[in-house]
């Protein structure tokens, strides 16, 4: 069982429980060989923007960060990273995208455990790989396409 903390920082009526964010989780780590922990921290735009320029050098908040962990070798933790998640962010993502909120959160999760995991999506081909995968699993979900959603916009 992957196990998973939420920090809700930011307070909203439409932030998904924490089941469904489980869901999501388990179904980015299906084919990850052993359980792992994730911390989620939903944020306001204020702290993903200071975030953003802290460690990613860009201005302004973003949908998503993530924070792997480097463990030391010879200990033993099964924590896999951070998440911090900018609720409004998503929010005005959804809308201006026409897209399910839910489905956005649940994609963005995807997205985030997969840079979790190794994924990037700086080159085109691993671009294609991440949003293969990403494509995989909610469809596995019944969730569709994003990137088709995009291109019909």
């Amino acid at each position: 069982m992957n196990y998973i903390e939420i920090q809700n920082i930011y307070q909203a009526s439409n932030i998904p429980d924490e089941q469904p964010i489980q869901h999501w989780i388990d179904a980015a780590l299906k084919d990850h060989p052993t359980d792992t922990e994730i911390v989620i921290r939903i944020v306001d735009e204020q702290e993903s923007t200071e975030l953003n320029e802290q460690y990613r050098h860009k201005k302004g908040p973003t949908n998503i960060l993530s924070f792997p962990v480097e463990i030391p070798e010879g200990i033993e933790l099964d924590l896999l990273g951070d998440l911090v998640i900018c609720a409004p962010i998503l929010e005005k993502e959804a809308l201006e995208q026409q897209k399910v909120l839910v489905d956005h959160w649940a994609h963005i999760i995807i997205h985030g455990v997969l840079h979790l995991l190794g994924y990037d999506h700086i080159e085109e081909d691993e671009a294609e790989l991440m949003e293969n995968k990403e494509i995989s699993i909610l469809e596995s979900l019944s969730i569709t396409n994003p990137y088709q959603q995009d291109n019909n916009a």
